[in-house]
């Protein structure tokens, strides 16, 4: 389950982990095209741009990085954003609710069910609310296998992610993942966290109730 490189028909994910925190950096690459998202730009410029460097081998086509999107605004998440985006040029994207808190302008501020269209695939824009505002995850759904959930801290394997003890925070996240994610996708849907393994949604459902009774 925990494979740093996950082949599917149209695209090809790697993920590295970075910083002391160990935060995930993934990369989705459009065999066909070439076009590129890469997701959380945590830390370690070095090791994102060898990432870059490594996905040359996933596709037919001269890669090209088309946007960097950020799950949400924690500095963690960030480090390497500002850095990335002088080398690149490239465009970034996170929720509305926290892009002015970001080190970087963004350009594109995504809402609840907006579509990116890369050449070769798609990802949809998950809003959950609770961890941060604007917290965002982004769904991949391989044409020929479950979809990928790339949930930043919002969903892990155990549980859902910090609300700092507020019951609000914590009722509104854990209702947002409940409704927009496990009331939409299939079990086999492989969820990418912000820290740590991938689960996947049968693994966590069970545990639903008890997250909520416990109220973390």
């Amino acid at each position: 389950m925990d494979s740093l490189i996950r082949s599917l028909r149209d695209i090809t994910i790697r993920r590295i982990s970075v910083g002391e925190m160990d935060n995930n950096v993934y990369l989705l690459t459009s065999k066909a095209s070439g076009a590129q998202l890469l997701i959380d730009a945590a830390d370690d410029l070095a090791a994102i741009q060898e990432l870059l460097a490594d996905a040359a081998a996933d596709t037919s086509a001269t890669p090209k990085l088309a946007l960097i999107a950020t799950t949400h605004q924690h500095w963690d998440h960030v480090r390497a954003l500002p850095g990335l985006v002088e080398a690149t040029g490239v465009k970034t994207a996170a929720g509305t609710d926290d892009a002015p808190e970001l080190p970087v302008p963004v350009d594109v501020l995504l809402e609840h069910g907006d579509v990116g269209n890369f050449d070769g695939f798609d990802v949809t824009a998950v809003h959950l609310r609770g961890h941060t505002p604007g917290s965002i995850a982004l769904v991949y759904q391989d044409p020929e296998g479950p979809a990928h959930i790339f949930s930043g801290d919002s969903l892990f394997p155990g549980g859902v992610g910090n609300t700092q003890n507020d019951p609000e925070r914590f009722a509104q996240l854990i209702t947002d993942v409940s409704e927009r994610l496990f009331d939409v996708y299939r079990d086999d849907t492989i969820v990418h966290p912000g820290h740590g393994k991938p689960t996947t949604l049968g693994a966590e459902r069970p545990h639903l109730s008890e997250w909520r009774a416990r109220g973390w």
